[in-house]
């Protein structure tokens, strides 16, 4: 008789590990298929974020920021170092440390929560009262199915990905040494990332982005101040409104010929090149046509903002389906669903997800941007506050970048926080939390935030916002 459970997962990625974990602790008889090998060849939990993505592109990020530090900047510091060299070798065996860490710890999560690891790929196969999945040659039951097979990289048309010289972020994570050029196709978050953790370490790199705008999303403020970081002051070539053509691979290298933004022919040659232009959504070999799931004309599940698909009883969540693709996103959204499943009344707000880009200063934001705001017809007020005045940030040697608060003039709700940072991640989340509880600038103004901290560069946007800052 085949397995039943009460809540199937396929996938164990940040979202699928995570709604496993929630509904066993629910009391729900849960199970997780996954089929992940590592480059070993090693079965392992924990998706594409904790394998080749979230983790150990920010060991990298950090390993190579240390080494900048090292080699430019201790000199403010009264600390002189010389003759700094790198072991890329070790490097790379920190990386890998930290990721098999992280996904041992996930494997003793499902222990401690009684959660049966299926190992192998999910297929969906039948309906009905339970739904039937085909996991390595056997066939289990489940009431209830979330999807959390996440996305993968989305390559170029008739170029081959060979992870060597042409490479997607899997390979880009696992050089064994600094290439002397390195050319990276796309300027989005995973373009900057890896194009400064190898900058950094020694490489002359080139971005080619094919939009005409730095960074779209961001705030207006906050897209000048980081083209000016990344391109004027460390040195990163990024090539807005191309359209690229061949790409050529050889033994010597690769050459991308290319038209740059007024229409004239370009080549780039590099010793290796990256492809970031995006994500796709691992829907390919789920069996959806078998049980009548329905797919958008991209791939990805339909579902509602409860992440309810159009069949009882299945749910879809993570980069699988709407909205950004972002690990704590999908996480979220597991927990959301479980708990919808165990009869609970949670729900999400989709507006107060942040976003964050980890190269150096990072960058984040919560909600709207000035200009979106004003696009949808809202008057906006705003206040902005330079690190370059806070005691925390210049005791640190990190005085780059300011934050932003964008509140509604009429009710003063904040609308959006928009911080540029060395450590704008950590900093975003009082600007989430306060959205989170339609807090007001005001809020933030009034409440007392400790000195000499970072987050009183939040405070004082937000006093701002009404021409009242305490220390500009």
């Amino acid at each position: 008789m085949a397995q039943a459970f009460d809540v199937l997962v396929i996938g164990a990625g940040p979202g699928g590990y995570i709604a496993a974990v929630r509904a066993a602790q629910l009391g729900l008889r849960t199970a997780c298929i996954e089929g992940w090998k590592n480059a070993k060849g090693e079965l392992a939990l924990g998706g594409t974020c904790l394998n080749v993505g979230c983790i150990p592109s920010k060991a990298l990020l950090a390993s190579s920021e240390e080494f900048e530090k090292a080699s430019r900047h201790l000199d403010a510091h009264g600390i002189s170092v010389s003759g700094v060299k790198i072991d890329i070798a070790k490097m790379q065996s920190r990386k890998d440390a930290i990721v098999t860490k992280m996904t041992k710890g996930i494997e003793y999560l499902f222990k401690k929560n009684k959660i049966t690891w299926l190992q192998g790929f999910g297929r969906l196969v039948s309906g009905g009262e339970a739904y039937a999945v085909e996991v390595g040659g056997e066939t289990v039951q489940a009431k209830h199915v979330i999807v959390a097979t996440g996305s993968k990289a989305r390559h170029l048309p008739g170029v081959a990905v060979d992870n060597e010289l042409v490479c997607d972020n899997e390979g880009a994570l696992a050089f064994g040494a600094v290439p002397r050029r390195l050319g990276v196709i796309g300027a989005g978050v995973i373009g900057l990332e890896l194009g400064s953790v190898w900058r950094r370490l020694g490489a002359e790199v080139t971005i080619l982005e094919a939009l005409p705008a730095f960074l779209g999303a961001c705030d207006e403020a906050v897209q000048k101040e980081a083209w000016k970081q990344f391109t004027k002051v460390q040195g990163l070539d990024i090539r807005l409104g191309v359209k690229i053509g061949k790409v050529t691979a050889r033994k010597a290298g690769i050459a991308v010929e290319y038209a740059d933004d007024q229409g004239a022919a370009q080549k780039l040659e590099c010793d290796r090149l990256v492809v970031s232009i995006g994500r796709v959504p691992n829907t390919d070999g789920l069996g959806a046509e078998a049980v009548g799931l329905k797919l958008d004309a991209r791939g990805f599940i339909e579902a509602d903002d409860h992440c309810r698909t159009n069949l009882p009883n299945v749910y879809a969540i993570g980069d699988v389906v709407r909205g950004p693709m972002l690990a704590h996103k999908a996480e979220d959204e597991g927990v959301m669903v479980a708990e919808l499943i165990a009869g609970q009344k949670p729900h999400i707000d989709y507006a107060c997800i942040p976003w964050i880009i980890y190269t150096n200063p990072e960058i984040a934001w919560v909600g709207k941007s000035e200009q979106q705001a004003k696009a949808e017809g809202i008057v906006v007020k705003t206040g902005q506050f330079p690190f370059s005045v806070n005691g925390r940030a210049l005791g640190l040697n990190e005085p780059v970048g300011f934050a932003k608060v964008v509140a509604d003039a009429a009710t003063d709700r904040v609308l959006g926080v928009h911080i540029i940072h060395a450590r704008a991640s950590d900093v975003i989340q009082e600007g989430v939390t306060t959205m989170e509880f339609a807090g007001a600038a005001e809020d933030i103004a009034r409440i007392v935030h400790g000195h000499p901290t970072l987050s009183e560069v939040v405070k004082e946007a937000a006093l701002n916002v009404d021409k009242r800052s305490l220390n500009m």
